[in-house]
């Protein structure tokens, strides 16, 4: 299960409280880009709608930009392929007020492209001091116990 792209700032900016795995539907020189590093996940969002749940603003730019029709959006909307379920599951805390939908990374499983989505509540700005502060500690004393 190798992870081709990483939403680094998810755990910085917000508390995850609960992950889903969704497929998702991608053409196929976007999975070529996807499986060479290409694009991000730092603005993208997921939402449900008609029964159907999106990922929206994840950009990925084409492959090869030369033999793309020009009028491809790298940032277009994409269907997330989840169990009715799991939509109704996600539509009830995505209703609930301060939590949001985040994807958090696109990674293979067999021969498929997953999507790791979570559930998550917004971090206030102390909160991220006391993420800074704990990750400084950490590595503080990792520090420590390596000249040891």
């Amino acid at each position: 299960m190798a992870t081709y792209i990483d939403n680094r700032k998810a755990h910085f900016n917000y508390s995850v409280e609960e992950t889903f795995e969704a497929g998702i539907e991608l053409y196929g020189f976007e999975v070529k880009a996807i499986k060479n590093g290409q694009g991000t996940l730092n603005s993208a969002f997921c939402v449900i709608r008609g029964g159907e749940a999106y990922i929206m603003n994840l950009h990925i730019p084409p492959y090869q930009p030369n033999n793309v029709d020009p009028a491809y959006d790298p940032d277009r909307t994409r269907k997330l392929l989840l169990s009715k379920k799991e939509i109704k599951k996600l539509a009830d805390k995505d209703d609930t007020k301060g939590l949001t939908l985040i994807p958090l990374s696109l990674y293979s499983k067999g021969r498929y492209v997953k999507v790791s989505i979570a559930v998550a509540r917004g971090k206030r700005i102390f909160d991220k001091r006391e993420t800074i502060k704990k990750r400084e500690s950490d590595i503080e004393i990792s520090r420590e116990y390596k000249v040891r």
